[in-house]
């Protein structure tokens, strides 16, 4: 492992553990507010300063990690399962059950996947719990991601099925969904594992899109995408750089998961 890789992860590893240590390493809850000091400058108080209802801008980004960076993975399994699961099967079977699931993923690939979120999480109550609010936005995003990695599945479980190991253990007797369990899906681990890697910065984005406009996780919770909505004051911005903190951890922390993602695992 190359040394910009080591560092990658070592980033990522300190970002996490800040993230799910948010109860002890923020100074503040991120709904506290200090309403004699909104907008306040950073200060040895308020390292990155406060919010416009004097919320602590640290303290919030800190547990604004934990929701993004906890919860993205979690989409990205969800979405690799269902991959897996309808990409498998696809591949497996072949004729008209491949057909119908490709043409379902040709579809699910071709729409806008952004604004296809937005539409659905538009038509959700604006006044859903802050923690409902968070379920739903990323069961979205695992449920709406599939298509992609299950075309890339599919093409591997098609490969697979015409291996020779397969195709003793189908003259062996060995059949049906005993054959997919035991022989196709657990030699789809890895091209699995590599769609969940390259998924997680993926569902990261899409939340932080979302929270950007308003559409993801509901106040007072933090996230990456809610805290991103302070910079549309442009001229907030350039009297307070300090704001753009959140946007510079995003940018490290997509940036070293790109890092870490091997290069095969693009052109798979």
């Amino acid at each position: 492992m190359s040394s910009l890789r080591r560092l990658a992860m070592l980033i990522l590893v300190l970002v996490y553990a800040a993230g799910l240590a948010a109860n002890w390493l923020a100074p503040a809850h991120y709904a506290a507010q200090f309403r004699d000091a909104p907008d306040a400058a950073p200060s040895r108080k308020f390292p990155l300063g406060t919010d416009a209802v004097g919320r602590d801008v640290l303290s919030r980004l800190i547990y604004g990690t934990r929701v993004s960076l906890v919860l993205a993975p979690a989409a990205a399994i969800l979405a690799t399962m269902v991959a897996g699961l309808l990409g498998g099967v696809a591949g497996y079977l072949g004729g008209g059950m491949e057909a119908v699931i490709l043409r379902a993923a040709d579809l699910f690939v071709s729409l806008p996947w952004l604004f296809l979120l937005i539409t659905v999480r538009a038509m959700l109550p604006l006044n859903v719990p802050p923690v409902e609010s968070v379920l739903v936005t990323f069961l979205l995003l695992g449920l709406l991601g599939w298509a992609g990695p299950a075309r890339v599945v599919g093409a591997t479980a098609r490969v697979i099925r015409r291996q020779d190991f397969v195709l003793q253990a189908r003259a062996s007797g060995s059949g049906g969904f005993r054959l997919l369990a035991l022989h196709v899906l657990p030699n789809l681990k890895p091209i699995l594992l590599a769609q969940f890697w390259i998924s997680v910065p993926v569902f990261i984005l899409s939340e932080a899109n979302l929270g950007f406009l308003g559409l993801g996780v509901g106040e007072p919770v933090p996230s990456w995408g809610g805290l991103l909505r302070e910079i549309e004051n442009v001229q907030a911005v350039a009297a307070n750089p300090w704001l753009l903190a959140p946007l510079a951890l995003l940018v490290v922390v997509v940036g070293c998961f790109h890092l870490l993602t091997p290069p095969e695992d693009y052109s798979k």
